[in-house]
């Protein structure tokens, strides 16, 4: 069986615009240099939304961690801020005029799971996941015929 190493990333920052394009961008480069390509554009959106959710709403600062751990099967991305109060997912406005408050139901529809833990320090962890997707290799060899399964052969 292939198994892949548990593997983290750490980044901290200021949650403002330029740096949060700047840790979209970082993100999608670790995730293809994990080879995780499938799986880039649903990271860097939740990502996005929840460091412009700490840039809007966190006091008393906008200092923020995001960090990204790969297990073999999922891969978590969690932001880190200051700010005790919780987030949640706003009803949806009917008049479809809003153009803010929508990022974390984002977040829940592009994600296996997401989640809020209070932290002991007074602040909080947003995050979400991911699931990995198999290697082609272990695809290709689960493909294989077994030894009780006879192998597709040509008529002569």
């Amino acid at each position: 069986m292939i198994s892949r190493v548990n593997k983290h990333c750490t980044v901290e920052l200021q949650a403002l615009p330029p740096r949060i394009r700047q840790v979209r961008r970082i993100v999608s480069a670790q995730l293809r240099y994990w080879h995780l390509d499938p799986l880039i554009d649903a990271a860097a959106l939740g990502v996005t939304e929840l460091l412009t959710n700490v840039h809007l709403h966190a006091q008393p600062d906008k200092r923020c961690t995001v960090e990204i751990d790969l297990v073999p099967e999922r891969l978590t991305v969690s932001v880190r801020d200051h700010d005790p109060r919780l987030p949640c997912i706003k009803v949806a406005d009917t008049d479809g005029l809003t153009t803010h408050g929508r990022g974390l139901a984002l977040v829940a529809a592009v994600s296996e799971s997401w989640g809020v833990r209070e932290r002991q320090d007074g602040g909080k962890v947003v995050w979400f996941t991911l699931p990995v997707p198999i290697p082609e290799t272990v695809v290709a060899l689960e493909q294989l015929p077994t030894l009780n399964e006879p192998a597709l052969t040509r008529a002569p």
